[in-house]
């Protein structure tokens, strides 16, 4: 089952810290080391001092950006840049956007979703679902800020089925719309609201109506499964002192953003592979993956900038009925769409993951280009289009492999089935903000 745990929240006081918009910052893992340098500058209480902090000349240790992380959470709270909620709350939460790929004319789109913390479960045990596969030298970095902050700074964002939107309607219901507890634009320009919910009958309505759903995790694997083993480490460290408390442990439970899977607000975006190791020329390249795909060739006339529209087009087009790649090749004067031939598409037989493009994309054409680790280490991942290309076409790149989005019911089909998609196979798009809410455990 999902226990929801309604939590006193750690907000930043906009008296104190005035732009909201200051101190917030993106999920850590899309921070570059310059955007990072930026936000440090823009304010002294900016999140990412406090999630994504710079190492400094002379760390050890004791004395590290872990342990600064954790000497900034405990200033601010004293200081009272930072306050902690008197009465346990749900947060609901808004973000209005224009998708990515769209233009000035593309409508608003608005995810709804609401902030709590729930219950940790071990995967195969309850209700909570991943559906990626994860690699650990992130979770070791994720790991060590937590033994030391003892706080969720980012929420993982986690999918639930409610196709009568009974949720979000009584969350919508039990606040004022029009007067948000944080209103303003991000740096990307999207509309982001939030509204606290105390009302302890809403609370135990939301649970009860949550507690049945399965929840499949959308973003955050790395941070869902480090909080399983600090849990792990903490219920071994209580286990050899004398026992004072019992039931639920701040440690037991993680920040989770919760949305549903029928919300038209949400979107999922491609994640690109962009290959930087040494490629043989489009010649061997096309033979190689021709026993597998028919391929279309799409010259550069009358401009690249022609094909790179044909080529999108076709592949957004075609992919809604099959399984087509795009394919660019540094030095070649054309774009390849690769239509998957139907002697190897999978079996009806086969598993929920082994459907998917981007599993066949790995199968069938990433392991063929790519065919040691070391190569698939080096790919680079991105959810744009045009930067794939560009990457080729400025010669930073020797490759690019272009894919459609992963559909929100082959993500549910694959978690459900207690399988795994492979690494970047989905970018749910928006995400959440760091910072707007803190769940800083009370021990």
């Amino acid at each position: 089952m999902a226990n929801l745990t309604p939590f006193r929240g750690v907000l930043y006081d906009a008296t104190v810290v005035k732009d909201i918009a200051n101190v917030v910052a993106p999920p850590y893992d899309i921070i570059d080391a310059a955007y990072q340098k930026a936000l440090y500058e823009r304010h002294p209480n900016n999140v990412i001092r406090l999630e994504l902090g710079m190492d400094e000349p002379g760390d050890s240790q004791a004395k590290n950006r872990y342990t600064r992380a954790a000497g900034f959470l405990h200033e601010w709270l004293k200081s009272g840049a930072l306050r902690r909620d008197a009465q346990p709350s749900l947060y609901l939460y808004m973000i209005e956007y224009r998708p990515p790929s769209g233009d000035a004319g593309t409508p608003i789109k608005t995810l709804k979703g609401f902030f709590s913390t729930v219950e940790l479960e071990e995967f195969g045990t309850g209700r909570i679902f991943p559906h990626e596969n994860t690699r650990s030298a992130a979770k070791a970095d994720r790991l060590n800020l937590l033994e030391a902050c003892h706080a969720n700074f980012s929420a993982i964002f986690s999918l639930y089925s409610d196709p009568d939107n009974r949720v979000m309607q009584l969350l919508e219901k039990s606040v004022d719309l029009q007067n948000p507890r944080l209103d303003f634009q991000d740096d990307a320009g999207l509309h982001q609201r939030l509204w606290s919910i105390s009302d302890p009958a809403v609370l135990g309505s939301v649970h009860d109506l949550m507690r049945p759903k399965p929840l499949f995790i959308a973003d955050g694997h790395h941070r869902y499964e480090t909080s399983l083993r600090y849990r792990q480490l903490r219920r071994e460290q209580e286990a050899s002192r004398p026992k004072t408390h019992t039931g639920l442990q701040p440690y037991d439970s993680v920040l989770m953003l919760f949305a549903a899977l029928e919300d038209p607000g949400l979107t999922v975006l491609p994640t690109h592979r962009v290959l930087t190791h040494a490629l043989p020329g489009p010649d061997t390249i096309t033979a190689v993956l021709g026993s597998a795909f028919d391929i279309q060739e799409l010259p550069f006339q009358p401009s690249e900038k022609d094909a790179r529209s044909r080529v999108l087009h076709l592949l957004r087009n075609q992919g809604q009925s099959g399984t087509v790649f795009g394919l660019a090749i540094r030095d070649a004067q054309a774009y390849f769409l690769l239509s998957l031939r139907p002697s190897h598409r999978p079996l009806a037989s086969a598993s929920e993951r082994d459907k998917l493009d981007v599993s066949i994309l790995q199968q069938e054409i990433v392991a063929t280009l790519c065919p040691t680790s070391v190569e698939q280490e080096a790919i680079v991942y991105t959810k744009d289009d045009h930067e794939a290309l560009d990457l080729v076409q400025r010669g930073h790149a020797t490759g690019a492999l272009l894919l459609n989005p992963t559909k929100v019911s082959e993500v549910r089909a694959v978690a459900a089935s207690d399988g795994r998609m492979p690494h970047k196979s989905t970018y749910f798009f928006p995400k959440p903000l760091t910072g707007l809410v803190i769940n800083a455990m009370e021990d």
